[in-house]
């Protein structure tokens, strides 16, 4: 069997770099830049300062915006990080590339952007948050590990040149940072991913948190001081990560990497919070990016381009003088980044699978399948499975969703969240909303005469991608 993955690794490999040629640029003949793509864990827009929330103090990101490109509308694949981080690693949607369990590992004949990178001359490595990309989560029963080490499933040790995972703790995630650095040969740019678990729960950074009475909730979300003292958590969480990446420049400055790095932040999936993490709602997959590349970006540049976490990798290469593969399915985002800013993408495309290794029950419901389309102002979403009723990923237990659930029994929710899924027993099949008009999501047009080809219009995007991309779920036509 080793043989067997041995061979079609070889094979998928070749056939894949045979497509990337190295770009005739004076960049590629001089110095090649090195390249730090950081991933904070279940983190949605606008929480950082830069993006003008309130409350988030986050000076080292709004540093790093102010000095490069700030994306406003940036979003995921899916919401959730398994599938997420494999769209964000390859440039190519899940769909495409078969991650739509969360258990998966990516497939062995799947390329990603740092073996491409690997094969031209860069010293490459991924380290902290990474254990799931090869299905190896911390809660895997032992049959499950069992069929994946018997099939040799476990790959991104061979795919990168350094490859740890950290105890989910800040100073453990900046010490294998550092080690990368210090194992970077001198005479070769480097690539490294590193994955930060902040700001996801369990929330453990109350040292770093707001007073919760000082917050301003968002209209999203009902105001109960249980739920301020979670968003607290929350945001102490994002403001610890802000501490670790004004770490992580300060090293680069010390090393004197600083003008010849690239950095890229951005977040894997939306935030765990009401109608967040495990929804196509805008906290489920809007998410924050910022580019940062002295000399070659403009200080303070901002866009409200649509933009795809498939974009990653295409633009990664393209700022190594490097060709995406025919296969990816985003697009270089260096255009942008030197002042282009023409629209890259009409739609926007996400898909919500399972989460976990869970099925429904009657405490929760992690289980889900769902589609979404989105263009600069409309976003519809599909949900097949309207029939199961809403509960949020990771907190469904905690102390402020099981208070609103009571409230809710007593009838002292205020109306607003009543046409919206916290609350209901059932979803519509469709969701059609006017983010312009309707940001928080609240009025479903779904059925409005006004609104019948718009909805017409992205059912039929919709249709034709999942067909094309050989969805498991029947399409919105028959």
């Amino acid at each position: 069997m080793k043989t067997i993955f041995e061979m079609n690794r070889k094979r998928l490999l070749t056939c894949g770099l045979a497509a990337v040629t190295a770009a005739v640029s004076a960049q590629q003949q001089t110095v090649r830049p090195n390249i730090l793509l950081v991933l904070s864990d279940d983190h949605s827009a606008p929480y950082l300062g830069c993006y003008g929330h309130p409350d988030l103090k986050t000076p080292h990101l709004d540093a790093m915006a102010a000095d490069g490109i700030m994306f406003s509308r940036a979003y995921v694949s899916c919401p959730q990080s398994v599938p997420s981080r494999a769209t964000i690693l390859t440039g190519r949607n899940v769909l495409d590339i078969d991650m739509l369990n969360f258990a998966s590992a990516l497939d062995r004949e799947v390329v990603t952007g740092p073996e491409i990178l690997r094969e031209q001359g860069y010293f490459t490595g991924l380290c902290g948050r990474i254990y799931h990309l090869d299905g190896m989560g911390p809660m895997m029963s032992p049959e499950r590990r069992e069929v994946i080490e018997e099939y040799g499933l476990i790959t991104f040790p061979d795919r990168v040149d350094y490859c740890k995972v950290a105890v989910e703790t800040p100073d453990k995630i900046l010490e294998q940072f550092e080690e990368f650095l210090d194992l970077a040969p001198k005479d070769k740019p480097f690539f490294l991913q590193t994955n930060f678990s902040d700001p996801h729960r369990v929330f453990t950074a109350p040292d770093f948190a707001p007073d919760p009475s000082t917050l301003h909730v968002p209209p999203t979300m009902p105001d109960t001081k249980l739920l301020r003292e979670d968003l607290a958590q929350h945001y102490g969480e994002i403001q610890r990560l802000d501490w670790s990446m004004g770490e992580i420049f300060k090293s680069l400055k010390k090393r004197g990497l600083d003008k010849n790095t690239i950095v890229i932040f951005i977040g894997d999936n939306g935030a765990a919070l009401l109608r967040g993490k495990g929804t196509l709602y805008d906290l489920g997959i809007h998410v924050p990016l910022i580019i940062k590349w002295p000399g070659v970006i403009k200080p303070g540049s901002k866009t409200d381009m649509l933009v795809s976490a498939e974009d990653i990798v295409p633009t990664i290469l393209d700022a190594a003088g490097l060709n995406k593969t025919k296969e990816m399915t985003g697009k270089s985002l260096l255009p942008a980044c030197k002042g282009d800013l023409s629209p890259l993408h009409e739609y926007i495309f996400a898909v919500r699978g399972p989460h976990g290794s869970n099925l429904p029950n009657k405490s929760m419901n992690p289980f889900d399948l769902g589609r979404v389309v989105l263009d600069k102002k409309y976003k519809l979403i599909y949900n097949p499975l309207y029939y199961l009723y809403y509960s949020p990923i990771d907190c469904f237990k905690d102390p402020f969703w099981l208070e609103l659930v009571q409230l809710n029994k007593e009838g002292k929710i205020d109306p607003v969240f009543k046409k919206t899924i916290l609350f209901s027993q059932e979803r519509p099949m469709f969701e059609l909303f006017d983010t312009e008009a309707d940001p928080g999501e609240f009025n479903n047009l779904i059925g409005n005469p006004a609104y019948e080809q718009v909805e017409y219009r992205l059912k039929k995007e919709l249709n034709e991608w999942m067909i094309v991309y050989r969805d498991v779920i029947p399409t919105p036509f028959r």
